[in-house]
């Protein structure tokens, strides 16, 4: 039963439209985009955390409301001229959120595999010329505060933590003795 509400949960997410004028990275950037936060949505159902649902849907929706406001409020044209929705992206974004979730709550021995594919989405966006990387590391930084603001850890006994203070720039640490 957990296996079929897994699958839905991804049908929640929409269908990934795989362009046939994208190349393979594109067009696995936008599928990628869409699988890493539905694994995360998914994992709160297979791991029966209805409090770390309700974190995802706080962290999620405040990553994608805050992203497309920037959108339309910036209207940065992108780099091949097709739009003035260009920052910040709304790939990075979302699988910065995803990926920083499984992180936060379920640990970094389960978010490294999603931040790695959330890498992949940011470079895919800059390959397909439709971002830059500022639109990229923008949406991703929306992605990961949103995140770091509704989420807790689960069971985490170490705790890393961005550090952004000054010209000092790193992560912490931190665990319980």
């Amino acid at each position: 039963m957990k296996t079929i509400i897994c699958i839905l949960c991804l049908g929640m997410f929409g269908f990934v439209a795989v362009d046939s004028r994208a190349d393979d990275v594109e067009n696995a950037g936008s599928v990628l985009r869409v699988v890493i936060p539905a694994a995360a949505f998914s994992l709160t159902y297979g791991l029966d955390d209805k409090t770390g649902r309700h974190q995802f849907y706080k962290s999620f929706l405040s990553a994608t409301v805050t992203t497309y406001g920037l959108k339309n409020i910036i209207e940065k044209e992108s780099p091949d001229g097709r739009d003035n929705h260009s920052f910040p992206s709304g790939h990075s974004a979302m699988a910065f959120s995803g990926a920083s979730f499984i992180h936060r709550r379920y640990g970094l021995k389960y978010g490294a595999p999603a931040y790695a594919g959330a890498v992949f989405v940011g470079y895919s966006r800059i390959h397909a010329d439709k971002h830059d990387g500022v639109d990229v590391c923008t949406g991703a930084l929306i992605g990961l505060a949103g995140t770091w603001i509704f989420t807790k850890p689960l069971k985490h006994p170490v705790e890393v933590s961005p550090l952004a203070s000054g010209d000092t720039i790193g992560l912490i640490l931190r665990t319980a003795w």
